[in-house]
């Protein structure tokens, strides 16, 4: 068992690597695959050798083999947290497709997670066929029921737009984009229409408890941007957890 999670948890880190690409690359319309992976600022090719998950980062002290500018501290970060991910789900799951879709989905909200970071965007050219994409994975894998999937697609993207519509109607500016209904709209066809009570209210508190936060060390008034995104998937990846005994306890209240 500890041999088999090893395991995971290396494929989870090297994933981990894959991920910083598409974080990086997105955002600027840059080929996930061509060139081959290289520094930033140098732009020298980088050998297999330093560019083993973690640990290469730690060996080289975080700079670049040749022209010695510091490496951001976010790579190893999101190796780490691949792997530990790949692990959580390892332990729900086992060696399953359950897992394997589950993972998947994860590292899709990663990259979402850090490009909203990064650029307040989310790009559609991860949405638009990750609808799609994570209904069937729900339909064939996750037992979601193809009605509950569908609804899911529907209720989350019509939530959230008439939520964005009312506020730009109201205030006379944009409070939401685009790409946080397009992710719902995901994240409802991969969990179903149910999931929905639980994601928005889970990210709707934490992005209120974090933005509020934030406004009053920055010292920002109620008109500065928060990126909505990350609050979405953390609360979408909570639900993997526990959002089928947050489920249970709502219709038993109801009931």
């Amino acid at each position: 068992m500890i041999f088999m999670e090893i395991i995971i948890a290396l494929i989870g880190a090297a994933i981990g690597s894959f991920l910083n690409v598409c974080i990086r690359r997105i955002p600027a319309g840059e080929s996930l695959i061509l060139p081959a992976s290289h520094c930033p600022r140098c732009l020298h090719p980088i050998k297999y050798y330093d560019n083993i998950p973690i640990v290469s980062y730690l060996l080289l002290r975080g700079k670049c083999r040749h022209c010695r500018e510091r490496i951001s501290l976010q790579y190893p970060l999101i190796e780490l947290l691949a792997a530990l991910i790949a692990l959580f789900l390892f332990w729900k799951f086992g060696l399953t497709l359950k897992f394997l879709f589950s993972f998947i989905f994860a590292c899709t909200l990663t990259v979402i997670t850090f490009v909203d970071f990064g650029h307040q965007i989310i790009p559609d050219v991860v949405t638009l066929p990750g609808i799609p994409f994570f209904f069937l994975a729900a339909v064939l894998a996750m037992d979601v029921p193809w009605l509950e999937a569908a609804l899911g697609i529907l209720i989350g993207g019509g939530i959230l737009y008439a939520i964005a519509f009312g506020y730009e109607l109201i205030a006379k500016r944009e409070g939401m984009g685009g790409g946080d209904i397009k992710l719902l709209a995901m994240l409802g066809a991969f969990f179903g229409w149910k999931s929905l009570f639980f994601i928005l209210l889970i990210s709707s508190l934490t992005g209120a408890v974090v933005g509020i936060a934030v406004m009053l060390i920055k010292g920002k008034d109620m008109k500065y941007a928060i990126p909505f995104g990350p609050f979405l998937s953390l609360a979408a990846f909570a639900y993997i957890f526990w959002g089928d005994e947050f489920i249970r306890l709502l219709f038993f209240l109801h009931g």
